[in-house]
Formats: C-alpha cells, sequence, structure tokens
C-alpha cells in the first residue's frame, strides 16, 4: 500500500471517528431548548418580531404584557388575563395554558408535562431577546 493510499485512509478514519463521537454526544443546554422550541413550538410561533403564525410572535416575551401586539387576535381571556410573562408564568402557561388562563386560542396544544423540557425551553426564549 502506497503512503498516500495510507494517508488518506487514516485521515478518513479520523473523520469517520470525529463523526461519530459528536452526533453520540448530548446537545447543549442552549440547544436543547432551541431544539425543543422549534419541534414543539415553532410551528405556531416565531421568534421574529412582527411575525404571527397562527400563534403570535414570541420576540422578547420574557417580562412582556400578555396580549401586547396590536397585530394579533388574542383570545378575550388572554388580553383580560392581566399575565406578565415571566419565567414562572411561561413555565405554567407551557404546562397547562388552559390552568393558567381559561378559554384561550392555544387549542389543540394541551400542555407540556415534562419539566425539563419546560425549563429549557423558558430558557430558551429568556436567552433569545434578539429574535433569533
Amino acid at each position: 500500500m502506497s503512503r498516500s493510499r495510507r494517508t488518506v485512509i487514516a485521515i478518513a478514519a479520523v473523520c469517520i471517528g470525529l463523526v461519530r463521537l459528536t452526533t453520540g454526544m448530548p446537545a447543549a443546554p442552549a440547544d436543547k431548548g432551541k431544539l425543543a422550541f422549534n419541534n414543539l413550538c415553532r410551528t405556531c410561533h416565531s421568534l421574529k418580531e412582527g411575525d404571527n403564525r397562527l400563534g403570535p410572535s414570541l420576540y422578547r416575551i420574557v417580562g412582556a404584557k400578555a396580549a401586547r401586539s396590536s397585530d394579533y387576535a388574542y383570545s378575550q381571556g388572554l388580553r383580560q388575563s392581566g399575565v406578565t410573562w415571566d419565567v414562572a408564568t411561561l413555565d405554567r402557561w407551557i404546562e397547562n395554558p388552559e390552568s393558567l388562563v381559561p378559554n384561550n386560542s392555544m387549542k389543540p396544544y394541551n400542555g407540556l408535562t415534562d419539566a425539563a423540557v419546560r425549563k429549557s425551553i423558558v430558557d430558551f426564549l429568556q436567552n433569545s431577546r434578539d429574535g433569533s
């Protein structure tokens, strides 16, 4: 076997090993939140300012008043709720929207029981202040 062929084989083996190593590694906490948001929330919500979809934009949601945007048709229950979206209220909302604000428009979403996943989503929302 020639030296150049052995070099190519060695480089290929290292690349394959790196791919196996990195794909088996757990996601970083921020990545877990982004992944959870993308899998569970992004169908209806965006983090871009003014990008309302089936649900309203969640741009800079942490610290905001519920139903704050004039260009989205919120449910009457949410408009009258007086809720400010902090870590605790977002967690309660993601867990069970109906228990926090009855007669909201989050149907058919029924909530998320996994506290760790909820926390990762809330952390992601809290750290995504720039709409990314």
